[in-house]
């Protein structure tokens, strides 16, 4: 059974967006990694681009409320 973790942050655009992608694409087997914030806002384009740059698509991730 894999463990779930919830990454927190104030608009959900960019840290927690690039943390849930990281372990969703690196741990996977044993996670499963989801991001909220307090504001829901749009992720941050450059956080998508920069994690396209290492091979992690995190296009189809959206911002969401807590």
């Amino acid at each position: 059974m894999k463990k779930r973790v919830l990454f927190l942050c104030t608009h959900n655009s960019a840290r927690s967006q690039i943390a849930q992608g990281l372990m969703n694409a690196l741990l996977s087997e044993n996670y499963e990694a989801f991001s909220a914030g307090t504001f829901a806002t749009s992720i941050n384009p450059f956080a998508i681009e920069v994690m396209k740059e290492i091979g992690v698509d995190i296009s189809n991730q959206y911002s969401k409320n807590f």
